[in-house]
């Protein structure tokens, strides 16, 4: 047993970290979630990632993602994300893909080739198809919901989406994904009411977003690792 999973396999078990060694999984959205997701997942092992994400690092972005550094800013996320999971496991296989992921990009990407679907994005339509198409193939996902406008990381939950309250996001997707006949999905959602902000922001150039959330380091980022949590048991069949 390779001496960085050791930790792992006590709690795993040895099949459990060859388990995650041969999975591929796929990844959408490199931010205050998903770079936490991103890590955690390669830190357990999990053998071979795609990243998907056509956003740079901005001077925004230091507040809440681990790829956001002073030296990374102007990269496009994918390219650091895959330096810092290579210099944690040089052995994984990293797929950095500068694709911004729309119901019109969405047959640039194979999902059928993943063991497990990771969402981390935060466009409505983007989500919506992404779900579809990974039910229609029978690829397991999980999807994050709302995590902006919010100061309590004890609130996230694993819940099926039909399960979800207060979350305006799991609201909305609850409710198109039941259109097209998507009853029931994975999600990682919060039951805090989101506050208003403070003040506004100007969107940065290109964003699908109407406004822009407020978003603080410890919330993001606990959706992020429990996404990752969520996928590491359900790939070592741990219960």
């Amino acid at each position: 047993m390779d001496s960085q999973f050791s930790r792992t396999a006590m709690l795993l078990g040895n099949d459990g970290v060859k388990r995650l060694r041969a999975a591929r999984v796929a990844l959408f959205g490199v931010g205050g979630v998903g770079s936490f997701a991103a890590e955690a997942l390669v830190r357990a092992g999990v053998g071979t990632l795609d990243l998907f994400d056509n956003d740079i690092v901005a001077p925004s972005n230091l507040n809440r993602q681990l790829i956001a550094l002073h030296s990374t800013i102007g990269s496009y996320k994918v390219d650091a994300a895959k330096a810092r999971l290579l210099d944690i496991n040089p052995n994984a296989q990293i797929g950095a893909h500068r694709l911004f992921y729309l119901p019109e990009t969405a047959d640039r990407v194979d999902l059928s080739r993943y063991s497990y679907i990771v969402d981390c994005i935060d466009t409505v339509s983007a989500k919506i198809e992404l779900a579809v198409r990974a039910n229609a193939l029978h690829v397991p996902i999980i999807a994050c919901m709302g995590t902006g406008n919010k100061l309590d990381p004890t609130a996230f939950e694993v819940a099926d989406i039909e399960k979800t309250t207060v979350c305006p996001l799991a609201r909305v997707m609850r409710r198109e994904l039941r259109k097209r006949g998507v009853l029931h999905m994975k999600v990682v959602y919060s039951r805090e009411v989101p506050r208003e902000p403070l003040f506004s922001e100007p969107e940065s150039s290109g964003s699908a977003r109407r406004s822009t959330p407020g978003s603080v380091p410890f919330c993001p980022s606990v959706a992020g690792l429990v996404l990752a949590g969520e996928v590491i048991r359900d790939l070592t069949g741990i219960p």
